[in-house]
């Protein structure tokens, strides 16, 4: 085999011929990425990259138990694979029983794709949008405005193959689209996200023109101290707050008594209410323009995902359903410890409660019986207390106050403390789910719909100079 022309499917073949292990799991990704990148109305620079990974995942059978040893490399040719696989199986050696060990998964049917040539991007992505872009740029000029940001699109091929016989294949698509308005004193500023599967779905005009009436809103400052707050949480906060929590939703930690998932006295919070809003909190590897792998892909165990499972089928999941807790993130291992059904992470996050209205909507049904606030998004989110997920973080690029229906001005930012299980609790109105892009979160966590919250005591525990 080439070490010059060598193929994804190929390298997982010959990999898993070369294993002296009891067990293999061999992983090639063969990812691309386009990007662009923009600063005062004018393209700075773009760019397209390629490259290839390949995980091998060695399994011992010892008079222990079984042990697990996995390593990665980077930029893997046929010539390579030989110490790649060694490597692997030394680590198993060297390593212990694995805690999470199952048997590892077959009779999986084959990807029909499994041996055709990786999926790729190329600056052909932005063939459309680049222009459109460009238009944006004028009307911003024209009108005072400098706008910063960038644009990705990175395509990632994963072929699996096991001792076992699974040969599976994912291509997975995922876009960004980051967009900043200032004022050319630098006094205003306010963000604008998208998430894209290619760039046919964004309007980088529609997002100056939105961009620009949180421009003219700023220009009226309002002060505001600390306290609790009607708040209007638009999908993008919405979205850094729930992945946090489903981040923190393993069915062990749970049951071991260390989240806010615990019930009091053991077990967990499952059959429990969570929310008086017909809330569904679900993920699903099909949700139209959300897709992602049908099946577990993973180079890595912990809480949320073991090794031993790569390959088992994905498939819909109810974290939340009618506002009552139905899951928690199991692995194999984890479901067999707590007796719960295996219900692993699924790239995607979806937040349904029926709403349908618009955060403008939103907006005027708001500061009839005070100040509300309407937040642009979240940063800096860390956690304070995991028996509780509290965490703390700081708004950015706009806040905004609310009276009688009416955007009337920009006040300071805040740092904020609040349980997002919390806010679930207390949340009074959701509007229409809408794709949306974590701001916080969005370097890793893409697929994501919410809907906007409406909170009536959000809790803005101090006043912030963050921008």
């Amino acid at each position: 085999m080439s070490t010059r022309t060598n193929k994804p499917h190929e390298i997982v073949e010959r990999a898993l011929e070369l294993s002296r292990a009891d067990g293999c799991v061999v992983i090639a990704g063969e990812h691309s990425t386009a990007n662009l990148r923009w600063a005062g109305n004018a393209l700075t620079t773009n760019g397209v990259t390629r490259g290839r990974a390949v995980t091998v995942i060695a399994t011992v059978d010892g008079g222990e138990g079984t042990a697990s040893g996995v390593v990665t490399r980077s930029a893997v040719t046929a010539g390579d694979l030989e110490p790649l696989v060694r490597a692997a199986e030394a680590a198993a050696r060297e390593a212990g029983p694995a805690e999470d060990a199952q048997p590892l998964v077959s009779d999986v049917p084959h990807s029909p794709s499994f041996t055709d040539a990786p999926e790729e991007t190329s600056s052909a992505v932005f063939d459309t949008f680049a222009p459109a872009l460009g238009e944006a740029f004028a009307r911003a000029r024209s009108a005072g405005r400098e706008l910063y940001g960038f644009a990705q699109h990175e395509v990632v091929s994963s072929y699996l193959g096991t001792s076992t016989g699974l040969r599976l294949r994912h291509d997975q698509p995922t876009g960004t689209l980051e967009l900043n308005a200032k004022s050319p004193d630098r006094t205003r500023s306010a963000w604008a996200g998208r998430a894209t599967r290619d760039f046919t779905d964004v309007d980088p005009g529609a997002m100056d023109a939105e961009l620009a009436e949180r421009l003219a809103w700023a220009r009226r400052k309002v002060g505001l101290p600390a306290g609790r707050y009607e708040t209007l949480l638009p999908p993008t906060a919405v979205a850094d707050l729930l992945i946090y929590q489903q981040w923190s939703a393993t069915a062990r930690d749970a049951a071991e008594g260390r989240t806010v998932f615990s019930q009091a006295g053991g077990g967990t919070r499952i059959g429990e209410k969570l929310s008086p809003l017909p809330l569904t909190l679900r993920s699903d590897p099909h949700a139209p323009g959300l897709e992602c792998a049908p099946f577990v892909l993973t180079g890595s165990s912990g809480d949320d995902a073991s090794v031993f499972d790569n390959g088992l089928p994905l498939g819909p999941t109810d974290w939340i359903r009618d506002g009552v807790l139905e899951h928690l993130l199991t692995t194999r291992h984890s479901a067999g410890l707590t007796d719960l059904p295996v219900t692993p992470y699924t790239d995607n996050l979806l937040l349904e409660a029926g709403g349908t209205r618009s955060l403008a909507e939103m907006v005027a049904a708001s500061g009839h019986d005070g100040p509300a606030l309407l937040l642009t998004c979240l940063w800096y989110i860390r956690e304070v207390d995991p028996a509780s997920l509290l965490l703390t973080g700081l708004t950015r690029d706009g806040v905004y106050l609310v009276e009688k229906g009416e955007v009337v001005g920009e006040v300071n930012n805040f740092r904020f403390n609040e349980s997002p299980v919390g806010l679930l609790s207390r949340a009074t109105e959701a509007g229409r789910t809408e794709p949306t892009l974590p701001r916080e979160w969005g370097d890793y966590f893409t697929r994501a719909a919410m809907p906007a919250l409406r909170i009536p005591d959000f809790n803005m525990s101090s006043v912030s100079q963050g921008v």
